[in-house]
């Protein structure tokens, strides 16, 4: 009998729900209680004030009545005592029906039926037929950022969300999302991995090997880009089957250290189109400085052409008119051969031999640092924390532990004659609030800041950061550039490289007579043939409808053009 009652109770009482029910349980308990000892309280004071005897349904009657304020006035006390019982009576039935009540009938049975009902329609699986998806193991700020670039290009995907509750409000708030737990075969069966088109593995270390261990268990072939947040677990993900493994945090601070003036001026390459490179250069401390770009003739001199300038931060159209003032970086595609020769043309000229100063002594603090040694620039580390001395010492070539907004602290480091600082700590408002500071103490510097929410990439250059660069838009485009099979272009924070088929609109169509920048913003910079080669673009050449176009700009820019050529 105990065998059976303890197995109704598990099917009409899932275990999660039984504290709940004992709660509602417990507090009808006292509920009965104090209605029953009012009645007993009313039939003594009755009795033995009043004088009156009544029934014990008419002692529960008036109690009811009393506690639930209808007080209906047929059954009333004359004497003092009854009075005050009354009283009593009524401000406990305000506390316990009209306060308590609704908060327990919330809290322990409305919240809890309304839990399981999300819990029940949560997705499971993916639509039967699903095919060369991508399927993202949480979704975190990468996560985020790479769905933005997923939707663009219509690419299905999936988010996997252990919490039944939390799976259904994202799918509520229009996220793609299937429940189960990211280390269960049965999950990723669910997701029908065989035919997805990558698996983004994007959780802990430890967890992402375990996950790359049950999908290969699953399916041999599908590829997995895996983030690996500490650089020895590299090794490891490549072992387990992970196809890419994404260090992200030791390229954010390679990527952050390219964008350093010191030493001789050079182009910066910051990624290829197939036999074509992209690269900025300063022209700090140039002939160039103040000059239009019909004058600098950069196609002419070197056969390069500009597609882009940034200046403090922000994208600049190019035309023929467009002034290159002292914090100006041209945007420059051509061949390795043509880069070359700017670079001997730019290495005559001297920018800042002295010491580059790296704010955090993180991860991407430490990344930044070897690699700006690895090209040979002086380097001075500033930490805050005295713990991490020993395992800092010689990292850089001098560190300095304090307050980073410390003044004398900074001069001592050499913030004043500093070409650049690099601004490396996790946390947005800090290095907003040391742009600031560092922009007024040396308006000459270049300042070089990571960032973390995409929502402050404003802030910070409105507070006077040169170039800035997130986790999130790094992952998203190391992502984006697998999927496409191509080079990752990293261009900085809010433009990207897009490559999207010729719409049947354009197809036949001269670049010209497109209007693409003019109604879109978008810069067309080449052409990807059908057999992967990459040519530049004139404003005569023709757009092909085999061919993709390799253009430039914001998301934004991109939304336009789906909206303008459908």
């Amino acid at each position: 009998m105990k065998f059976f009652s303890s197995q109704l109770m598990s099917l009409l009482f899932p275990a999660r729900a039984r504290p709940n029910i004992r709660a509602l349980i417990s507090y009808s308990l006292l509920l009965v209680a104090t209605v029953a000892l009012f009645a007993v309280g009313f039939h003594l004071i009755m009795y033995h004030v009043e004088g009156q005897e009544h029934s014990w349904v008419t002692g529960v009657y008036w109690a009811l009545t009393v506690m639930t304020t209808l007080g209906f006035g047929d059954i009333t006390f004359h004497s003092d005592v009854g009075r005050l019982f009354s009283i009593v009576v009524l401000l406990t039935g305000v506390v316990l029906l009209l306060i308590v009540l609704p908060f327990v009938f919330i809290r322990f049975f409305y919240a809890p039926w309304m839990e399981s009902r999300m819990r029940f329609h949560a997705p499971r699986a993916v639509p039967p037929g699903t095919r060369d998806h991508v399927i993202l193991c949480g979704l975190d700020s990468l996560a985020t950022a790479l769905r933005a670039r997923l939707q663009l290009h219509n690419i299905p995907h999936f988010v996997i969300e252990p919490d039944p509750v939390k799976a259904a409000q994202r799918q509520i708030d229009g996220v793609p999302v299937v429940t189960g737990r990211v280390e269960d075969r049965a999950t990723y069966e669910a997701l029908q991995v065989e035919h997805a088109r990558m698996v983004v593995a994007n959780c802990s270390d430890t967890i992402n090997t375990n996950i790359t261990l049950t999908i290969r268990d699953l399916s041999p072939h599908v590829p997995i880009a895996a983030v690996a947040e500490h650089e020895r677990s590299i090794d490891l993900l490549e072992l387990t089957g992970s196809n890419h493994v994404l260090p992200l945090k030791l390229q954010l601070g390679e990527h952050l250290a390219n964008r350093v003036n010191a030493g001789h001026l050079h182009c910066h390459v910051v990624g290829r189109l197939g036999d074509l490179l992209i690269a900025e250069f300063p022209v700090h401390n140039t002939p160039l400085v103040g000059r239009p770009l019909r004058d600098v003739q950069l196609r002419e001199s070197f056969g390069l052409n500009v597609v882009a300038v940034w200046e403090r931060g922000r994208m600049v159209p190019v035309t023929p008119d467009t002034l290159l003032v002292d914090g100006s970086f041209p945007v420059v595609m051509g061949t390795e051969e043509q880069i070359t020769e700017l670079d001997t043309y730019l290495v005559i000229y001297n920018t800042n031999f002295n010491p580059v100063l790296v704010v955090g002594g993180g991860k991407v603090g430490c990344a930044t640092t070897q690699t700006l040694r690895s090209r040979g620039v002086t380097v001075h580390m500033i930490e805050r924390e005295e713990s991490l001395r020993n395992a800092l010492e010689g990292v850089a070539d001098k560190l300095f532990i304090g307050n980073a907004a410390d003044r004398e602290l900074l001069m001592g480091a050499g913030l004043a004659d500093a070409p650049s600082v690099l601004l490396t700590t996790n946390d947005d408002a800090m290095n907003i609030y040391l742009a600031v500071y560092y922009r007024r103490l040396n308006p000459k510097l270049r300042v070089i800041s990571r960032i973390t929410h995409e929502r402050n990439i404003e802030a910070i250059h409105r507070a006077g950061a040169d170039f800035v660069l997130s986790y999130p838009s790094l992952g998203a485009e190391a992502v984006m550039s697998l999927l496409q099979r191509r080079e990752s272009v990293i261009l900085g924070e809010g433009f990207d490289l897009f490559y999207v088929p010729t719409p049947a609109p354009l197809a036949g169509q001269s670049l010209a007579s497109s209007h693409i920048r003019s109604r879109t913003g978008l810069n067309v910079l080449a052409l990807r043939l059908p057999d992967g080669g990459v040519v530049p673009v004139t404003a005569s050449t023709v757009l092909e409808p085999d061919c993709e176009l390799v253009m430039l700009g914001s998301e934004s820019q991109r939304q336009s053009f789906t909206e303008e050529f459908r």
